[in-house]
């Protein structure tokens, strides 16, 4: 079957790392299912995400804006879920995106907030029932 193998992110501070993209990922679901002095592998969905630093780091912080990634969307049941999870996402070093136009920052049809770490990640959290 075709589909999504896994995701890795090269970080510059993995202790933040592992504690934002932590707790968003055992939030959303996924399970820790190694970890190792440089870096976790959380998986769910049949596919897995590794954050991992590398002394191969060309920038301490990720441009989001440069060629290369810009973000990655999980969806959630819920848009009360979606709502539990932005409000939540601050205690835990996220900030949140585009918070005067939540939660259709993407347009009315799109139930979603978006998030930033502190490496510069940006992540979306899709309501699937307002689709």
């Amino acid at each position: 079957m075709a589909g999504l193998h896994h995701v890795e992110l090269w970080v510059a501070h993995l202790a933040s790392a592992r504690a934002e993209w932590g707790w968003l990922l055992a939030r959303l679901g996924f399970e820790r299912t190694a970890t190792w002095d440089e870096g976790d592998s959380w998986a769910a969905g049949g596919a897995y995400l590794t954050l991992t630093t590398s002394p191969n780091l060309s920038s301490a912080t990720h441009d989001r804006r440069a060629p290369g990634l810009n973000h990655l969307a999980f969806g959630v049941d819920t848009s009360a879920e979606a709502d539990a999870i932005m409000r939540e996402a601050t205690a835990h070093g996220w900030v949140e995106l585009y918070p005067e136009r939540y939660p259709h920052a993407g347009g009315p049809a799109h139930y979603a907030g978006w998030l930033e770490s502190s490496d510069g990640f940006k992540a979306e959290i899709v309501a699937l029932d307002a689709r």
